[in-house]
Parts: C-alpha cells; sequence; structure tokens
C-alpha cells in the first residue's frame, strides 16, 4: 500500500508543477510566434488549469482502466463548484460582473445537459466522443471569433501579455519547458494512475471512486490555486472564469479525448449520483451567480452550502466504499 500511496502524492506534485512549466513554456512560446493575446489567455486558463486531467484521464483510458477517466473529469467538476468555489466564497464573496460570464453559464447548463443525455444508454461510445470533442472546438471557435471582433473581455489576455514582456523568456528557455514540461505530464500521470489503481485493487473498491475522489482533487489544485490568487487580487471574474473555463473543458474535452481513445460501459451510478451532482450544482452556481434579482454575487452563505455539499457528496462516496 506505502508505494502506491507514495506514488500517488509524488505523482500529483509532479503533476501540477509540470503542468505549470508546461503553460509557461507554451505561453512565451507563442508570444515569440505573436500569437494574439486572447488565444494565449485562453491557452493558460482553458488548457492550463485542465492538462492535468487531460493527460490523466487519456492515460487511463489506454490503460484499460474507464472509471479513473470519468472519475476525474466528473470528479473535477464536483470539486471545482463545490470545493473551490466554495472555500474561494467562503474567504470572499465573489461578486459576478462581466457580460461573457452570463454567456459561459447557460453554455455550460447546455453542455452539461448534452453530456448527461449521451450517458442513457449506459456507454460512451467513441461516437458520443467525438460528438464532445466539436462541440468543444465549435465552443473554442466561437469564443475566438468573439474575442477578434472585440465582443469578448480580454483582460486575460491582456494581463498575461503584460506579464510575459515584463518577465520576458527567451525562446529556447521556453522550448525547453514546454518540451520537459509535456514529458513530465505524461510520466506523472502514469505514474498517478498506477498508484490509484493500486490503491483502488488494494481496498477492493472500484477505480472510479478513487478517480472522483483522490485522482479528481489532486488534478484540481491548479483551479484551487488561480481561484484563490484571482480573489485576492479582487479579480472576481476570473477566479469564476477558471471554474467555467476547467469545467467545459472537462465535459468536453477530456470526457472526448478519453472516450475517443477507448470507448467505454458507464455504470448507471455515475448518471444517477455522479452526474446529477454535477448537473445539480451548474444549476446552483448559475442560480448565484447570474443574479436575477439584482447583481450576481456568490456570498458566504451560498459558499458555504456549496462547501457543505461536497463534504456531503464525499461521505455519501467513501459510505459507499465502505458498504460495498
Amino acid at each position: 500500500m506505502l508505494p502506491a500511496i507514495a506514488a500517488v502524492v509524488v505523482g500529483l506534485i509532479l503533476l501540477v508543477w509540470s503542468a505549470d512549466r508546461f503553460v509557461d513554456g507554451a505561453a512565451a512560446t507563442a508570444h515569440h510566434f505573436r500569437m494574439p493575446a486572447l488565444l494565449i489567455g485562453m491557452l493558460v486558463v482553458g488548457f492550463g488549469t485542465s492538462a492535468p486531467e487531460m493527460v490523466v484521464s487519456a492515460i487511463s483510458a489506454a490503460n484499460g482502466n474507464p472509471g479513473i477517466a470519468l472519475g476525474n473529469a466528473y470528479g473535477s467538476n464536483i470539486t471545482n463548484i463545490a470545493l473551490i468555489l466554495g472555500l474561494t466564497a467562503l474567504l470572499a464573496p465573489i461578486a459576478v460582473h462581466s457580460q461573457i460570464l452570463r454567456k459561459e453559464l447557460p453554455l455550460l447548463l447546455v453542455i452539461t445537459a448534452f453530456a448527461a443525455w449521451q450517458l442513457f444508454d449506459g456507454e460512451l461510445s467513441r461516437l458520443d466522443a467525438v460528438g464532445l470533442l466539436v462541440v468543444f472546438f465549435a465552443t473554442m471557435g466561437w469564443a475566438i471569433f468573439q474575442g477578434m471582433r472585440g465582443r469578448a473581455d480580454d483582460s486575460l489576455g491582456a494581463e498575461v501579455e503584460q506579464e510575459l514582456v515584463s518577465h520576458p523568456m527567451p525562446l529556447k528557455r521556453a522550448l525547453f519547458w514546454l518540451g520537459l514540461g509535456l514529458v513530465l505530464l505524461v510520466a506523472s500521470s502514469q505514474l498517478l494512475v498506477w498508484g490509484a489503481v493500486r490503491i483502488a485493487t488494494i481496498l477492493g473498491v472500484s477505480d472510479l471512486i478513487i478517480g472522483l475522489t483522490v485522482v479528481a482533487v489532486g488534478t484540481s489544485l491548479p483551479e484551487l490555486a488561480s481561484s484563490l490568487t484571482a480573489v485576492r487580487k479582487n479579480e472576481h471574474d476570473i477566479a469564476l472564469g477558471n471554474v467555467l473555463g476547467s469545467n467545459l473543458f472537462n465535459t468536453l474535452a477530456v470526457v472526448g479525448i478519453a472516450g475517443s481513445i477507448a470507448p467505454m460501459a458507464v455504470e448507471p451510478v455515475v448518471l444517477s449520483r455522479d452526474v446529477a451532482v454535477m448537473a445539480g450544482l451548474t444549476i446552483a452556481l448559475f442560480a448565484f451567480s447570474y443574479g436575477f434579482r439584482g447583481p450576481g454575487r456568490i456570498n458566504r452563505v451560498e459558499g458555504g452550502l456549496l462547501l457543505a455539499t461536497y463534504v456531503a457528496y464525499t461521505g455519501w462516496l467513501i459510505w459507499t466504499m465502505i458498504s460495498a
């Protein structure tokens, strides 16, 4: 058991560190090749915070562990809303200002419903996975089109661009971190998946439970760090945008990539428990953020409710594991 636990701990640490280095190298490389600030900002927030989930789920699917692949994606979405936003709102209420978030929230609701509909037949086929990826690329294309026409809030991209100009990274170093970060991303993910599967085997629980808990929380650490940093800087829209962007990536790209690598059977409990909780939290986030009676705001009480939901859900998973 100890080698497996050590593999998970070391794998998570290396995974988060290598994802950070990979994104730094990718952003600096993109800057050297004069990519628009909007695309660099999307790269940092979107792909950057979801890179751990993407690689872990892809490797899990390739290794024949679909439970970890799905559990990691859906568990990360639950963690992002209930744990990360709940904790963030408890520390400092999150005000919602930008119009783009009001467009992304309904979009996330529709995509969540689409993902749930795909699982009703008890499987995630390769056609389902391709459908998710098509929607993902269409969504990214729409965001880029809106940004290029000046209809999207490009403050994040401008901030990243300013940071790259203030602290330039030579192209050779950027390429070094890009390559090394990618290699370590894959290696640390392999280590993490091996440790998670070993723990699940030793404890006699499904890899789905391990994916929904240990792996999901570990791969969500970048979102936690970026959201807390954004709220501390009073950049509330970025804190919420991190979670929205990550959940869009997880639901579409992470599950889509895993399913395209290896179509998988989906246990009924995934739909009735995990997807239902994910959908309920997304609806609650929509209600809290949209502000039907005034400016949107996730206050401390609502943050506490989100956090309590995460504790109850995790307790439910632990009870399921013990009683199995």
